[in-house]
């Protein structure tokens, strides 16, 4: 369609000629507002890019700062990628130790994600955990431009102004997500590596560059061991939309159908042969005994008991709560597109377990969930403008199918209802207001930046610890340890470090009560440890007897039996109640 300053008109007959463009301003205010303009419009994928990167690191180190970030999870994945840049099994002392697996163990054989490997040269140049709160919000950040040509393709057919618009809103509503500032709120995780490596994936798919969208694919895989199921979604979805003749159409086909086949074999065989080689329990992470011991009983359960599935993704209400969230803060959009089946997995694993923490939004499992919704929504979105073109001009060629694309009883000339027009751009709005609340309105107030006065106390005793001395440390100190010496996590069984850092104002994760950990307290300051510096409810102890401390429970060894702690009381709830 031609744009707008090509369009011509007849008057009188006769055809005018083009539309000259509005002659500059004269005033001082107005020539700025044009460079302004003029700059916006030239850089603005670039802004976009950028403002995703200051909010996602801003949110990040905040945290940091504030001490809210802990050894689970952000010291875990520094410790794993830190030996990857050493050119060593991504071992972490944090997570082998407190859940009770071998020596050996390496954080391969809990969560696949060789994609993290990627990440080991950042070590090269700053040592340090905050490194990674970098990369995540650069990966993050690389998501802009691939919705912005999601958003291109989407209104490919549209007038240019109208494609720059909805560019702009697809962008702006990713870039301040409220997903991507909750995971960033909450310190590392593979996922920094699966939101840009799914939206590459459905870009590329509607380019139809299949080589490129088997190279995603196989990524994907290698980022977290789950996302082969959504591999396998996506390869239907496509085959299904290439299912019409010609070449491109073949070759679409036989890539779906090979993502189909590929991605859930790929889970398969992680979990059940490559995350028991890297020394990872069978069905550690398995929370869905409600549905039967194994997956195998699982799916027996699925198949003859359907109706079982529905009983456990609605019990608690809270799981239907956050299914109403996802997809109500972008009013329903993504739910008219094929793209939302991808979903389905990811969404399955949450409000079918058993742990709690799954059914809140403030942690970083619905950034995981980000680009297939937002895409599909975008999807719908051209859909709604294709249509809502065809109701103001008449049955098109592109919109004759009956019902709402055409009008069969010859009203197509009808003005298209507000709700046609709005429903897209009302979504982005609503996106962009939620993520006020979600982090655009703490980033600014210093006292989310600054630390309370225990974690002042637990830095200062951190301090005092020699590097190269081993510590078993509360949780929230940990990753401000873990590039100077041998970390794990105080957790009631004692592992003979040489020093133990504790504090006691508030129950720190793993400990259930405050009096659980002045207990173990006291059981150390009677085996071998000595007080060395105590304030603001943190205390410093030193071991000084010459011989290992006994644990008085299970440690870590070949005849461990590997187990999660569970969730701790009143947690996953968030802004919903279970």
């Amino acid at each position: 369609m031609p744009t707008t300053h090509h369009t011509t008109a007849l008057k009188g007959g006769r055809r005018a000629g083009p539309t000259a463009p509005p002659p500059p301003s004269r005033t001082p205010f107005g020539r700025c507002a044009e460079r302004v303009a003029g700059f916006l419009s030239v850089h603005r994928t670039r802004l976009w890019v950028a403002l995703c990167f200051s909010i996602s690191l801003a949110l990040g180190l905040q945290q940091w700062s504030a001490g809210k970030l802990g050894g689970f999870d952000l010291g875990i994945f520094d410790q794993a990628i830190r030996n990857y840049s050493g050119f060593r099994l991504p071992r972490s002392e944090l997570k082998s130790t407190h859940h009770g697996f071998p020596a050996d163990f390496s954080v391969l054989g809990d969560h696949f994600s060789p994609v993290l490997a990627l990440l080991a040269p950042l070590y090269w140049i700053w040592d340090d955990p905050r490194v990674l709160l970098i990369a995540q919000a650069a990966l993050f950040a690389a998501g802009v431009p691939v919705v912005r040509r999601i958003a291109e393709s989407c209104f490919q057919s549209a007038p240019p102004p109208v494609v720059a618009r909805a560019a702009n809103v697809a962008g702006a509503a990713y870039a301040l997500g409220w997903p991507l500032m909750a995971a960033s709120r909450r310190g590392f995780h593979e996922v920094a590596f699966a939101v840009p490596l799914l939206l590459l994936l459905l870009e590329r798919g509607m380019r139809r560059r299949y080589g490129a969208v088997l190279v995603y694919a196989g990524l994907l895989c290698c980022t977290k061991e789950d996302l082969g199921l959504v591999v396998g979604v996506y390869g239907a979805v496509l085959a299904h939309r290439s299912r019409r003749g010609g070449v491109k159409s073949r070759a679409g086909v036989a890539t779906g159908a090979a993502l189909f086949v590929l991605g859930p074999a790929a889970t398969i065989v992680t979990i059940k042969w490559l995350l028991p080689m890297m020394g990872g329990a069978p069905g550690f992470y398995w929370s869905y005994h409600q549905l039967g011991p194994d997956f195998g009983a699982a799916l027996l359960k699925a198949v003859t008991e359907p109706w079982v599935l529905f009983g456990v993704a609605t019990a608690p209400p809270v799981k239907i709560t956050l299914i109403m969230w996802l997809f109500g803060t972008l009013l329903f959009l993504p739910l008219g597109s094929a793209t939302v089946w991808c979903a389905l997995p990811l969404v399955a694993e949450r409000v079918l377990s058993e742990t709690s923490n799954h059914w809140t939004v403030m942690y970083h499992y619905d950034a995981f969930l980000w680009p297939i919704l937002l895409t599909a929504g975008v999807e719908v979105s051209g859909r709604l403008h294709r249509r809502s073109r065809t109701g103001s001009h008449g049955n098109r060629r592109s919109g004759g199918i009956r019902g709402i694309r055409g009008n069969p009883r010859g009203r197509g000339n009808r003005r298209p209802s507000w709700a046609v027009r709005w429903w897209g751009p009302g979504a982005g709005l609503l996106t962009l207001v939620i993520a006020v609340p979600f982090g655009l309105f703490v980033l600014p107030h210093p006292g989310y930046w600054t630390p309370d006065s225990p974690t002042r106390a637990l830095r200062e005793a951190a301090g005092m610890i020699p590097d190269g001395a081993s510590a078993e440390v509360d949780n929230i100190i940990a990753p401000h340890l873990t590039a100077r010496g041998p970390v794990v996590l105080a957790d009631t069984v004692p592992r003979g470090a040489d020093y133990v850092l504790l504090q006691f104002g508030v129950v720190s994760f793993p400990f259930t009560s405050v009096s659980q950990e002045r207990q173990y307290s006291g059981f150390l300051l009677e085996h071998g440890y000595r007080r060395v510096w105590e304030r603001d409810q943190v205390m410093l102890l030193r071991r000084e007897a010459e011989f290992p401390i006994t644990p008085e429970g299970p440690a870590a060894g070949p005849e461990s039996n590997p187990a999660p702690e569970g969730t701790a009381p009143r947690t996953g709830m968030s802004i919903f109640r279970g």
